[in-house]
């Protein structure tokens, strides 16, 4: 069966380095790696309030040990992130992607918000540009500008040497500029199902 992203990158799926394919393939896996967190101090605050939402993460560090597990079920993709801190202390945070019209797709941090993406290959990366964050009531969608939540997303993942590949996530909010970001670099690897990923709700795990 094909993936959810290679049912919203249509024909440029087969443009993607094989990396990439296998990041965004059909089926449970796992990304293994190491990221970056960065933000203003100022941020803090608000980053600890999203995160009881279920989004971001308010703690920044260098090089942290982060897995990324991956499951689907029907139109959803379910991924859980956890990322472990010089401390001891452990992060994660659920989310679930749906397709949305054309080449978008929503990201869900919690039952009730999620941010709508589009996404394209540009000399062979991936390519994430934020639309709008909406807010799910029932069958009301409503759209919310980017700027009332963080401001613009974007995101580029790109293939390194060998099997892994690099992704680069970040917020610019119109006035105050880079509000958020988290680079890092992993490799993909298949799991066996049956962990019931896609049976925990989005937000914080």
């Amino acid at each position: 069966m094909n993936s959810l992203m290679q049912r919203v990158l249509r024909n440029d799926w087969d443009r993607l380095p094989a990396s990439l394919q296998a990041h965004h393939q059909f089926g449970p896996n796992v990304d293994v790696g190491h990221m970056d967190i960065e933000f203003p101090v100022w941020m803090k605050p608000y980053l600890w309030l999203l995160h009881r939402f279920g989004a971001l993460l308010p703690r920044s560090g260098k090089q942290l040990p982060t897995r990324v597990e991956k499951d689907v079920v029907d139109d959803r993709q379910c991924w859980r992130r956890t990322m472990q801190f010089p401390d001891g202390k452990r992060f994660t945070f659920n989310s679930f992607w749906v397709p949305s019209d054309g080449n978008r797709l929503i990201e869900f941090v919690n039952p009730l918000l999620g941010l709508e993406m589009a996404v394209r290959v540009e000399r062979d990366r991936l390519h994430y540009d934020g639309v709008r964050f909406v807010l799910k009531l029932g069958r009301l969608v409503v759209g919310l500008p980017e700027w009332m939540i963080l401001g613009h997303t974007t995101i580029v993942e790109r293939s390194l040497p060998g099997s892994a590949f690099a992704m680069d996530f970040r917020l610019t909010h119109p006035i105050f500029g880079q509000v958020f970001r988290y680079a890092g670099t992993f490799t993909t690897q298949v799991r066996p199902p049956g962990n019931g990923l896609c049976n925990r709700p989005a937000g914080r795990g």
